[in-house]
Protein backbone atom coordinates (compact mmCIF):
# COMPACT_ATOMS: atom_id res chain seq x y z
CA UNK A 1 0.00 0.00 0.00
CA UNK A 2 1.70 3.18 -1.20
CA UNK A 3 -0.98 5.67 -0.09
CA UNK A 4 -2.99 6.22 3.08
CA UNK A 5 -6.70 6.29 2.17
CA UNK A 6 -8.46 9.10 4.04
CA UNK A 7 -11.68 11.09 3.71
CA UNK A 8 -11.16 14.84 4.12
CA UNK A 9 -14.05 17.08 5.19
CA UNK A 10 -13.99 20.10 2.89
CA UNK A 11 -17.54 21.41 3.33
CA UNK A 12 -17.26 25.17 3.83
CA UNK A 13 -13.45 24.99 3.63
CA UNK A 14 -11.33 26.85 1.04
CA UNK A 15 -9.85 24.69 -1.71
CA UNK A 16 -7.80 26.17 -4.54
CA UNK A 17 -8.85 25.16 -8.04
CA UNK A 18 -6.66 26.04 -11.01
CA UNK A 19 -8.34 24.36 -13.94
CA UNK A 20 -9.31 24.65 -17.53
CA UNK A 21 -11.27 22.61 -20.02
CA UNK A 22 -13.15 19.41 -19.31
CA UNK A 23 -10.74 18.21 -16.61
CA UNK A 24 -11.02 21.50 -14.73
CA UNK A 25 -14.81 21.45 -14.88
CA UNK A 26 -14.91 17.87 -13.63
CA UNK A 27 -12.84 18.85 -10.59
CA UNK A 28 -15.07 21.89 -10.00
CA UNK A 29 -18.18 19.72 -9.99
CA UNK A 30 -16.56 17.30 -7.54
CA UNK A 31 -15.58 20.11 -5.15
CA UNK A 32 -19.04 21.66 -5.35
CA UNK A 33 -20.62 18.29 -4.66
CA UNK A 34 -18.46 17.96 -1.52
CA UNK A 35 -19.43 21.47 -0.38
CA UNK A 36 -15.96 23.02 -0.69
CA UNK A 37 -15.50 26.77 -1.01
CA UNK A 38 -13.54 27.16 -4.25
CA UNK A 39 -10.94 29.94 -4.15
CA UNK A 40 -8.17 31.18 -6.43
CA UNK A 41 -4.49 30.49 -5.93
CA UNK A 42 -3.79 33.73 -4.05
CA UNK A 43 -6.03 32.81 -1.11
CA UNK A 44 -5.06 30.67 1.88
CA UNK A 45 -6.04 27.01 1.73
CA UNK A 46 -4.73 23.55 2.60
CA UNK A 47 -5.60 21.69 -0.61
CA UNK A 48 -5.24 22.56 -4.27
CA UNK A 49 -6.49 20.89 -7.44
CA UNK A 50 -4.69 21.68 -10.69
CA UNK A 51 -5.84 20.82 -14.20
CA UNK A 52 -3.79 22.78 -16.70
CA UNK A 53 -1.18 22.16 -19.38
CA UNK A 54 2.40 22.43 -18.14
CA UNK A 55 1.53 22.56 -14.42
CA UNK A 56 5.06 22.18 -13.02
CA UNK A 57 5.73 25.81 -12.05
CA UNK A 58 2.28 26.32 -10.53
CA UNK A 59 2.53 23.08 -8.57
CA UNK A 60 5.99 23.96 -7.25
CA UNK A 61 4.70 27.34 -5.99
CA UNK A 62 1.71 25.74 -4.26
CA UNK A 63 3.83 23.06 -2.61
CA UNK A 64 6.28 25.72 -1.42
CA UNK A 65 3.36 27.21 0.53
CA UNK A 66 2.75 23.86 2.21
CA UNK A 67 -0.37 22.86 0.27
CA UNK A 68 -1.22 19.30 -0.69
CA UNK A 69 -1.77 19.22 -4.43
CA UNK A 70 -3.63 17.01 -6.90
CA UNK A 71 -2.71 17.38 -10.57
CA UNK A 72 -4.88 15.99 -13.36
CA UNK A 73 -3.18 13.21 -15.33
CA UNK A 74 0.14 13.73 -13.53
CA UNK A 75 0.41 11.21 -10.68
CA UNK A 76 4.12 12.03 -10.39
CA UNK A 77 3.19 15.54 -9.20
CA UNK A 78 0.34 14.51 -6.91
CA UNK A 79 0.45 14.57 -3.11
CA UNK A 80 -2.98 12.91 -3.20
CA UNK A 81 -5.16 11.33 -5.86
CA UNK A 82 -8.92 11.54 -6.36
CA UNK A 83 -10.63 8.15 -6.42
CA UNK A 84 -13.66 6.97 -8.33
CA UNK A 85 -16.60 7.25 -5.93
CA UNK A 86 -19.68 5.19 -5.21
CA UNK A 87 -22.00 7.51 -3.27
CA UNK A 88 -24.63 6.06 -0.96
CA UNK A 89 -24.59 9.01 1.42
CA UNK A 90 -23.36 8.81 4.14
CA UNK A 91 -21.58 5.71 2.81
CA UNK A 92 -18.78 6.55 0.40
CA UNK A 93 -16.77 3.87 -1.37
CA UNK A 94 -13.57 5.19 -2.90
CA UNK A 95 -11.67 3.24 -5.55
CA UNK A 96 -8.15 4.39 -6.21
CA UNK A 97 -5.32 3.13 -8.38
CA UNK A 98 -2.72 5.68 -7.28
CA UNK A 99 -3.23 7.49 -10.57
CA UNK A 100 -2.14 4.45 -12.58
CA UNK A 101 -5.46 3.85 -14.34
CA UNK A 102 -8.50 6.07 -13.98
CA UNK A 103 -10.27 3.79 -16.47
CA UNK A 104 -9.88 0.77 -14.21
CA UNK A 105 -11.17 2.70 -11.20
CA UNK A 106 -14.17 3.86 -13.25
CA UNK A 107 -14.93 0.32 -14.42
CA UNK A 108 -14.87 -0.98 -10.84
CA UNK A 109 -17.12 1.89 -9.73
CA UNK A 110 -19.65 1.07 -12.43
CA UNK A 111 -19.66 -2.59 -11.40
CA UNK A 112 -20.19 -1.72 -7.74
CA UNK A 113 -23.01 0.68 -8.63
CA UNK A 114 -24.97 -2.25 -10.03
CA UNK A 115 -24.64 -4.48 -6.96
CA UNK A 116 -24.84 -2.08 -4.01
CA UNK A 117 -28.46 -1.40 -2.98
CA UNK A 118 -29.79 2.14 -2.81
CA UNK A 119 -30.81 1.52 0.81
CA UNK A 120 -27.19 1.37 1.96
CA UNK A 121 -27.24 4.98 3.15
CA UNK A 122 -30.46 4.39 5.11
CA UNK A 123 -28.87 1.36 6.71
CA UNK A 124 -25.87 3.45 7.81
CA UNK A 125 -28.17 6.01 9.41
CA UNK A 126 -30.11 3.23 11.13
CA UNK A 127 -26.85 1.88 12.56
CA UNK A 128 -26.02 5.35 13.89
CA UNK A 129 -29.51 5.75 15.39
CA UNK A 130 -29.23 2.32 17.05
CA UNK A 131 -25.82 2.95 18.63
CA UNK A 132 -27.24 3.53 22.13
CA UNK A 133 -29.40 0.39 21.90
CA UNK A 134 -26.36 -1.67 20.96
CA UNK A 135 -24.28 -0.18 23.78
CA UNK A 136 -26.96 -1.04 26.33
CA UNK A 137 -27.48 -4.53 24.96
CA UNK A 138 -23.75 -5.27 24.60
CA UNK A 139 -21.73 -3.25 27.14
CA UNK A 140 -18.59 -5.19 26.20
CA UNK A 141 -17.02 -3.71 23.05
CA UNK A 142 -15.95 -7.11 21.70
CA UNK A 143 -19.40 -8.62 22.19
CA UNK A 144 -20.94 -5.58 20.53
CA UNK A 145 -18.64 -5.87 17.53
CA UNK A 146 -19.47 -9.55 17.07
CA UNK A 147 -23.20 -8.89 17.36
CA UNK A 148 -22.97 -6.18 14.71
CA UNK A 149 -20.93 -8.55 12.54
CA UNK A 150 -23.66 -11.19 12.83
CA UNK A 151 -26.37 -8.68 11.86
CA UNK A 152 -24.40 -7.49 8.82
CA UNK A 153 -23.20 -10.95 7.72
CA UNK A 154 -24.53 -12.51 4.51
CA UNK A 155 -28.11 -13.50 5.25
CA UNK A 156 -28.11 -11.51 8.50
CA UNK A 157 -31.03 -9.34 9.50
CA UNK A 158 -29.16 -6.22 8.29
CA UNK A 159 -27.21 -7.74 5.39
CA UNK A 160 -25.96 -4.59 3.56
CA UNK A 161 -26.16 -6.29 0.17
CA UNK A 162 -29.94 -6.67 0.49
CA UNK A 163 -32.40 -3.84 -0.13
CA UNK A 164 -34.02 -2.75 3.16
CA UNK A 165 -37.12 -0.58 2.96
CA UNK A 166 -36.95 0.53 6.62
CA UNK A 167 -33.77 -0.78 8.30
CA UNK A 168 -33.56 -0.64 12.09
CA UNK A 169 -31.16 -2.05 14.68
CA UNK A 170 -33.04 -4.59 16.83
CA UNK A 171 -32.98 -4.48 20.61
CA UNK A 172 -32.18 -7.54 22.68
CA UNK A 173 -29.33 -9.99 22.41
CA UNK A 174 -28.62 -11.84 19.19
CA UNK A 175 -26.45 -14.33 21.05
CA UNK A 176 -23.14 -15.76 19.98
CA UNK A 177 -20.89 -13.71 22.28
CA UNK A 178 -19.19 -16.52 24.26
CA UNK A 179 -15.45 -17.11 24.05
CA UNK A 180 -14.63 -19.25 21.03
CA UNK A 181 -11.71 -20.46 18.98
CA UNK A 182 -11.88 -20.93 15.22
CA UNK A 183 -9.29 -22.31 12.83
CA UNK A 184 -8.38 -20.96 9.42
CA UNK A 185 -6.38 -23.41 7.33
CA UNK A 186 -4.43 -21.93 4.46
CA UNK A 187 -4.04 -23.66 1.13
CA UNK A 188 -2.30 -20.68 -0.44
CA UNK A 189 -0.52 -17.48 0.58
CA UNK A 190 -2.86 -15.56 -1.72
CA UNK A 191 -5.61 -13.78 0.29
CA UNK A 192 -7.94 -14.13 -2.70
CA UNK A 193 -7.92 -17.88 -2.05
CA UNK A 194 -9.49 -17.48 1.40
CA UNK A 195 -12.97 -18.90 1.75
CA UNK A 196 -15.73 -16.43 2.56
CA UNK A 197 -15.99 -17.97 6.03
CA UNK A 198 -12.26 -17.59 6.67
CA UNK A 199 -12.25 -13.98 5.48
CA UNK A 200 -15.21 -13.23 7.74
CA UNK A 201 -13.56 -14.81 10.78
CA UNK A 202 -10.38 -12.81 10.22
CA UNK A 203 -12.40 -9.61 9.92
CA UNK A 204 -14.20 -10.25 13.23
CA UNK A 205 -11.42 -11.79 15.34
CA UNK A 206 -10.22 -10.18 18.57
CA UNK A 207 -6.88 -11.98 18.32
CA UNK A 208 -4.98 -13.98 15.70
CA UNK A 209 -2.62 -16.86 16.54
CA UNK A 210 -0.19 -17.67 13.75
CA UNK A 211 3.22 -19.07 12.94
CA UNK A 212 6.27 -16.88 12.25
CA UNK A 213 5.95 -17.53 8.51
CA UNK A 214 2.29 -16.56 8.20
CA UNK A 215 1.80 -14.57 4.96
CA UNK A 216 1.53 -10.82 5.72
CA UNK A 217 -1.13 -10.49 3.01
CA UNK A 218 -3.32 -12.92 4.97
CA UNK A 219 -2.72 -11.18 8.30
CA UNK A 220 -3.68 -7.88 6.67
CA UNK A 221 -7.19 -9.27 6.20
CA UNK A 222 -7.68 -9.12 9.98
CA UNK A 223 -8.84 -6.01 11.78
CA UNK A 224 -6.05 -3.52 12.41
CA UNK A 225 -6.69 -3.62 16.18
CA UNK A 226 -6.85 -7.42 16.44
CA UNK A 227 -3.99 -8.74 18.56
CA UNK A 228 -1.40 -10.75 16.58
CA UNK A 229 0.21 -13.56 18.59
CA UNK A 230 3.01 -15.74 17.21
CA UNK A 231 2.41 -19.24 18.54
CA UNK A 232 -0.33 -21.78 19.14
CA UNK A 233 -3.71 -20.88 20.57
CA UNK A 234 -4.47 -22.03 24.14
CA UNK A 235 -6.81 -24.96 24.67
CA UNK A 236 -9.24 -22.67 26.48
CA UNK A 237 -9.77 -19.51 24.40
CA UNK A 238 -9.79 -16.06 25.93
CA UNK A 239 -13.05 -14.07 25.91
CA UNK A 240 -14.16 -13.09 22.45
CA UNK A 241 -13.27 -14.60 19.11
CA UNK A 242 -9.81 -16.12 18.64
CA UNK A 243 -8.63 -17.37 15.24
CA UNK A 244 -5.69 -19.72 14.73
CA UNK A 245 -4.08 -19.75 11.29
CA UNK A 246 -2.45 -22.97 10.22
Amino acid sequence: MESLPIFVRVRGQPVILIGEGEAGEAKRRLLERAGARIVDEAEPARLALVAIEQPEAVVAALKARGLLVNVADRPDLCDFTLPAIVDRDPVLIAIGTGGVSAGLAAALRQRLETILPESLGRLARAMAAGRDVLRRTYPDAGARRRAIGAMLAPGGMLDPMIEHSDPAVPGGSTGGIAARLEHVRLHSADPDDLTLRAARLLALADRIYHGPDAPPAILDRARADAVRIVGAAPALPLPGLSVEIS
